[in-house]
């Protein structure tokens, strides 16, 4: 029996016919007890400025909570196996369906993640072959694993299964043989000390350091590059006047034996691109790169092996199943029945799967494409297309900005995605800062005002059109007042052309392109077309040859882990051709595999450019020892600053007594960290406050040290903007606060983990560190869409920064997809004119308004938009 009017039926609560989801006393991060509701079965978007709490809602406290719940129905034994995100503060949640989260992933995978295992379409497809595929006369049949690369009984034995096989060759190892071993002519060799130890080993064996290497004789380079041998000799060191040097013994390692091992198994980012530097990498001569057995690879099914339909676009191994199965391409050995049957559901699961991938603007990935070389969009977008497919109903899904590193002609797909999961029967809760994406939501979700602890209230919660009435919200300019954002300033003029001709790579096609100097310049495209190829990885390895070891690591700058204040930067890597192009080998994006130098190009105008930094969105450190205060260097200020004061005088203490990095200063019992990792039987481990430094880091001697009446660990959990306040008097940080405070990052805390950090505030953190440094001009600046993840009021912030580079006398290329920062550049090269092997040329270049009227772009009409609305705003203001 029914309940009526607003009654539940009889024996149930209120909430369980409640439409609503309810949060009562949220009080994660910086929530200030926030109380707020939305509606279940309806597309609710979560929105704010960087910093303001809309995360830590959506997911620490609403996902975290619907976690927490399903977590008490499993056994504590299956409970550790499963990732967990911890209890989240909150009073109390009601109507909260079971949830699903689909995150932002930053990282790149291993080099086994690809396209088809993330969405488990090579699971189907290694079945079709298994099933239905055609086997030679007399080969015994397989099962699907035998179809894996990633499995003992499929993978090539000779590669591992990986494609790929590592060499070294005595070029690769000494690139100047004019030089002597004293001169550095084994390249590949370490520096510093472990580098002069293999050579006074080999001096006390009995070879010539100062002889040119060309001139010594070939048996000899031949064991001093390669052998696998490690003689021990006792080292007698040239004493040097004043300084006692001991005889030692020494281990020696042959130069490919230093770079095989350090390749594979340092924790170095920057020691692993060294090493691969001087790897050459060759497909493997038994598989010849296609990673499987030779039984394997002998079945066909459509006249194609598994690793031929693998690398094919989805959209391309879509027509060529549909046209097997039509067909009836099948005459493998056993009933025809049988494999007919198994084909046609086979092939009909994968066609599903790829006709969803398809519609989210996907179609252009190959399977056998690496995660590694995805945008966290893409592979967010990949999931949500596995999700479409999964039929669940009644689900609470999590989204974390699905629009980023999206193109606005992929946007529709992308909601009307979402607007099928609502139909089914589901709830979406999306963090998201794309405007578009708002207008289009069932209820929006305001967080603010402003960022840290100056945000943490929910301003508003309800239909889109109402939060036009909240004067406080930092979203409403931009959603309803169509703000011009990118100003009214005259373009600025090229001060030369950094010419780029003939680049193969991936799906750029003998590619010639030029880049503006002294401007702002924007590469646009959709998704696939060759942006983040051209960019990232041709222009960015051009220059870093150009400029050898003087160049910033254009895989991420200023990478430090803990205290550890040096750069640690390498160069390119690259060798110029005797025609003057230039080739660049290097790591792949993951940093695990070193690919082949498939890449020739003639390159001018790079004579002006005297520095590179690539500025990106993956994390400014790996560990929760590496912090804000630790990565731009203010930490070192700090503690010099607090060794200076007469306490630690007093004491004997030096600016190593106020690292939570090595003994001395710091508390024992956590060695610094300031929380204890507690393992647990049968239940996940947990981490809890340090019970002896209570969080602090620092032993009680330590902390008893104070200026102006604040202990080292009160400064570290200072906010950005109150530090600034009580650093102002000291040179070596206020230059560091007052930056982060102009990029908008004033909200952080100085001690903050860096593995908290979200993608976009670790750009920012990256562009602040660089700003801070005195020398300006002639540098290249490339940032791969550094809007992503930023709300329109950060993006703002960003291109301001990015403008006074430009003024300084530098340049500043940006892969982007906002048409708001792309209208406000000098110059747009757009990329297409679809993905894949659809794109990979320039369809038009020039300043955004003639680029807006390009007739193939895929750009133009979304960019001719923003003008027109950037000129409209400019007559209204004038009429006012």
């Amino acid at each position: 029996m029914t309940g009526s009017g607003t009654h539940p039926p009889a024996g149930l609560p209120d909430h369980a016919t409640d439409p609503m989801i309810r949060v009562r006393d949220a009080r994660e991060h910086n929530l200030r007890h926030v109380d707020v509701e939305a509606p279940r079965d309806r597309i609710v978007l979560f929105t704010g400025v960087s910093g303001s709490g809309k995360s830590s809602l959506a997911f620490g406290t609403v996902y975290a909570e619907a976690q927490r719940r399903y977590l008490e129905s499993v056994t504590p034994y299956a409970r550790r196996l499963i990732e967990q995100v911890g209890a989240p503060k909150v009073g109390d949640i009601t109507g909260l369906p079971p949830a699903v989260a689909l995150r932002q992933a930053r990282g790149g995978g291993s080099a086994r993640s690809s396209v088809g295992t993330v969405t488990h379409l090579s699971n189907v497809l290694r079945m079709l072959f298994s099933r239905a595929g055609a086997y030679p006369p007399g080969a015994e049949h397989l099962d699907s694993d035998s179809f894996s690369p990633n499995t003992p009984i499929g993978a090539c034995p000779h590669c591992h299964g990986l494609g790929r096989v590592h060499t070294v060759s005595e070029e690769s190892l000494v690139p100047d043989p004019g030089l002597s071993i004293r001169e550095g002519a084994v390249a590949a060799w370490p520096g510093a000390w472990q580098g002069k130890n293999y050579r006074d080993i080999l001096v006390e064996l009995g070879v010539d350091v100062d002889r040119p290497w060309s001139e010594l004789p070939a048996e000899q380079r031949e064991w001093i590059l390669m052998t696998d041998e490690q003689p021990v000799v006792t080292v007698h060191p040239v004493r040097d006047a004043g300084k006692v040097a001991r005889d030692y013994q020494g281990t020696f390692s042959s130069a490919r034996r230093y770079v095989l091992h350090t390749y594979a198994t340092t924790k170095s980012a920057s020691l692993r691109a060294r090493a691969a530097r001087f790897l050459l990498s060759s497909p493997c001569p038994v598989c010849e790169g296609r990673r499987l057995r030779p039984e394997a690879l002998a079945v066909r099914f459509a006249g194609r092996d598994i690793t031929e339909m693998a690398a094919l676009p989805l959209t391309e191994l879509a027509e060529v199943l549909s046209g097997a199965t039509r067909a009836g391409d099948l005459d493998a050995a056993g009933p025809p029945d049988a494999r007919a049957e198994a084909a046609a559901a086979l092939a009909g699961n994968l066609l599903e799967r790829i006709r969803t991938m398809a519609e989210l603007g996907l179609g252009y990935l190959s399977t056998d494409r690496s995660t590694a070389t995805l945008s966290s969009g893409e592979l967010q977008r990949l999931r949500l297309a596995t999700q479409l497919r999964s039929g669940l109903f009644g689900v609470l899904y999590v989204l974390d900005e699905p629009s980023a590193g999206l193109h606005p002609s992929d946007t529709e797909a992308l909601l009307e995605a979402m607007r099928r999961l609502r139909g089914a029967g589901n709830s979406l809760f999306v963090v998201e800062h794309n405007l578009d994406v708002m207008r289009q939501a069932d209820w929006i979700v305001d967080v603010g005002p402003g960022a840290g602890e100056h945000g943490g209230r929910v301003l508003y919660s309800g239909e889109v059109a109402g939060l036009a009435r909240v004067a406080g919200s930092a979203t409403r300019r931009y959603l309803f007042e169509q703000a011009d954002r990118t100003g009214d300033r005259d373009a600025r003029r090229p001060s030369g052309w950094l010419e780029l001709r003939g680049i193969t790579r991936h799906n750029l096609r003998d590619l010639d392109v030029r880049f503006p100097l002294g401007t702002f310049t924007a590469v646009t495209g959709v998704s696939g077309s060759g942006k983040s190829t051209l960019v990232s990885q041709v222009l960015t390895g051009v220059v870093a040859e150009h400029l050898g070891a003087d160049a910033d690591d254009p895989g991420q700058l200023g990478a430090r882990e803990g205290e550890d204040t040096g750069a640690g930067h390498e160069g390119g890597g690259g060798r110029a051709g005797p025609d003057g192009s230039t080739t660049f080998p290097g790591p792949g994006p993951d940093g695990s595999t070193p690919e082949e130098v498939v890449t020739h190009v003639a390159a001018t105008g790079l004579e002006p450019i005297r520095r590179l930094v690539r500025v990106d969105q993956r994390p400014i450190g790996r560990t929760p020892r590496s912090n804000l205060a630790t990565y731009t260097g203010l930490f070192d200020a700090v503690r010099r600053l607090f060794a200076a004061t007469p306490e630690a005088r007093r004491h004997g203490y030096d600016a190593g007594r106020f690292s939570f990095n090595v003994p001395g200063g710091r508390c024992e019992n956590c060695q610094g960290q300031g929380s204890i990792f507690i393992e647990m039987l049968f239940l996940p481990g947990a981490t809890a406050p340090c019970p002896v430094c209570h969080g602090a880091r620092y032993n009680p001697e330590t902390l008893r040290v104070t200026v102006a009446g604040r202990s080292i660990a009160d400064v570290l959990d200072m906010t950005v903007e109150q530090a600034r306040d009580f650093l102002r008097e000291v040179p070596g940080a206020v230059r560091s606060l007052e930056v982060l405070s102009e990029v908008g990052l004033g909200y952080l805390r100085l001690g903050q983990p860096a593995t908290t950090l979200s993608g976009g505030e670790a750009q920012r953190v990256k562009l602040a560190s660089e700003l801070q440094r005195v020398r300006r001009g002639h540098t290249l600046y490339v940032l791969d869409e550094p809007t992503s993840g930023l709300h329109p009021a950060d993006v703002d912030l960003l291109v301001a920064q990015l403008r006074g580079l430009v003024a300084a006398g530098n340049t500043v290329v940006l892969v982007e997809h906002d048409m708001d920062v792309v209208a406000g550049t000098d110059w747009v090269i757009d990329l297409g004119p679809g993905g894949g092997e659809a794109g990979g040329r320039v369809v038009a270049a020039g300043p955004p308004h003639v680029v807006a009227g390009a007739r193939d772009s895929a750009t133009a009409p979304y960019l001719a938009r923003r003008l027109a609305r950037r000129e409209g705003g400019r007559r209204g203001v004038a009429a006012r």
